[in-house]
């Protein structure tokens, strides 16, 4: 089972992919981390990752659809995933569709993550993270966050330099532009607009919902 989570920064995509995990079982992982561990694998895959990183440059979606092959074909991914993050690109959408229908696999089931320019800026704006292990917290519904600490590693939060109005507003602007079509794509298949601006318990009850609508098998609750 394919998970996909789509919606703007600060929608709560990592909150929701985390929690989805834990309740089944899955691999949750976001882009940054896939091309993370991608890079840092020592692959000749990782090494062309790695060099566009340091570059500064952007993955294209070839290299990037190839980097989620890999993975839906590793072991970390033997009952499925939830990918916070990709497809971004109607190229990717159909690369996946392409995969997965090759290896017998259904379609994914993606949930979008609707949630108004307004509270977004308001949640990044209260967004920290950590300096050290790069986790991130929010100071309106994280009780770590309040403390302005990193539960990980006691590290003091910081507030990141693009989480400023002017910029999370451009790249609203982008997002936009990008997914339209991704959203068009997905809309006929198995595609759940979620309310993203209610709190993260209530998003993630109706998560829960909708699978058990879809009729989950339990196994991947890990039994429960």
């Amino acid at each position: 089972m394919i998970v996909i989570l789509l919606g703007p920064p600060g929608s709560g995509k990592g909150t929701q992919a985390a929690k989805l995990a834990r309740e089944t079982g899955l691999t949750a992982i976001s882009t940054g981390e896939l091309l993370r561990r991608e890079s840092e694998s020592g692959s000749e895959l990782g090494e062309k990752v790695s060099s566009l990183l340091h570059a500064g440059l952007l993955v294209d979606d070839d290299l990037m659809n190839e980097v989620v092959a890999k993975l839906l074909a590793g072991e970390d991914c033997q009952n499925g995933c939830i990918l916070d993050g990709y497809p971004r690109t109607i190229e990717q959408a159909r690369f996946l569709s392409r995969f997965l229908e090759g290896h017998g696999l259904e379609e994914p089931i993606v949930f979008d993550f609707v949630v108004s320019p307004e509270v977004v800026i308001e949640r990044l704006s209260q967004r920290r993270q950590c300096p050290v292990c790069g986790h991130i917290y929010s100071a309106e519904f994280d009780v770590y966050g309040k403390d302005m600490v990193c539960e990980v590693d006691g590290t003091p939060l910081v507030r990141r330099s693009d989480d400023n109005p002017e910029t999370i507003r451009e790249r609203l602007r982008i997002y936009q532009g990008k997914t339209l079509d991704l959203v068009a794509f997905y809309k006929t298949r198995r595609y759940f607009a979620l309310d993203a601006m209610q709190t993260p318990d209530a998003v993630g009850a109706e998560l829960i919902s909708l699978l058990d609508t879809l009729r989950v098998p339990l196994v991947l609750r890990g039994g429960n």
